[in-house]
């Protein structure tokens, strides 16, 4: 069974030209999937006491259409797929006449927190939920590639480096996920006209860490790719342009 909820696109959720933000719409989902879990008595409260946490490992997410202040709309998601350690989930948004604005997949890692291991789903949790047919959308490979940096029609720079702060946190005590999109717009140029966000995440990161920036730009996409100082990977970003039509 879908999970929705109702909500209005914010001032706050929304940029210069009104338009709803990219990572205004994650957090959507994710407070969606948040929702979802706790509804059903198998959410953060229920996981905690056994030292178990969902992961998110990756995200794509389709723009078909982007929603302006103060659109109504219907977030929405589900599980598709549980499979050892792993969880399948799609989200989507509706307008006010029930048609997608997007839709996202998304994949997720249970974790034994306490010995940072991947643990199986627990049966309690998966039978909790009403598995779906899974979204008809692009499912892309969860490994994003880094644009060819030889050729020269790539662009290149490196940004000033960021220090996580507490604001970047979330309760489990690292970078919440939707932060590292967050950060990563941060490097762009305002929100570029998107159809497709992928986000892959590697490693987590904590309070104090400093976080080094690359970004790369084609004719088609930006790419963000955000590590440490010794080169180690927290999380690659792809946005996908708009194709222009004459």
């Amino acid at each position: 069974m879908r999970y929705t909820y109702d909500m209005r696109v914010g001032f706050s959720h929304s940029d210069i030209n009104h338009t709803m933000t990219i990572p205004a719409i994650i957090d959507a989902y994710q407070d969606c999937s948040c929702f979802h879990s706790e509804d059903l008595g198998v959410g953060f409260f229920y996981l905690e006491p056994q030292d178990l946490v969902w992961i998110i490992n990756y995200w794509e997410v389709e723009f078909l259409e982007m929603p302006k202040y103060p659109d109504k709309l219907t977030v929405g998601t589900f599980p598709y797929e549980f499979k050892g350690f792993i969880g399948h989930r799609n989200f989507f948004l509706l307008d006010e006449d029930g048609q997608y604005v997007s839709k996202a997949n998304s994949v997720w890692v249970l974790m034994d927190w306490k010995n940072m291991r991947p643990a199986k789903v627990p049966d309690k949790v998966k039978g909790a939920y009403d598995l779906e047919e899974k979204l008809d959308m692009t499912y892309s490979p969860r490994k994003i590639k880094l644009p060819d940096a030889s050729t020269t029609e790539v662009e290149i720079t490196n940004p000033e480096p960021l220090t996580i702060q507490n604001h970047h946190l979330d309760a489990n005590g690292h970078v919440n996920n939707g932060q590292y999109i967050k950060i990563a717009f941060g490097y762009l140029p305002g929100q570029p006209d998107a159809e497709r966000l992928r986000v892959e995440y590697r490693a987590q990161a904590h309070l104090g860490d400093i976080i080094f920036p690359v970004v790369y730009k084609t004719a088609d996409a930006y790419t963000v790719e955000l590590k440490n100082s010794e080169g180690q990977v927290y999380t690659i970003l792809e946005l996908s342009l708009r194709k222009r039509t004459e």
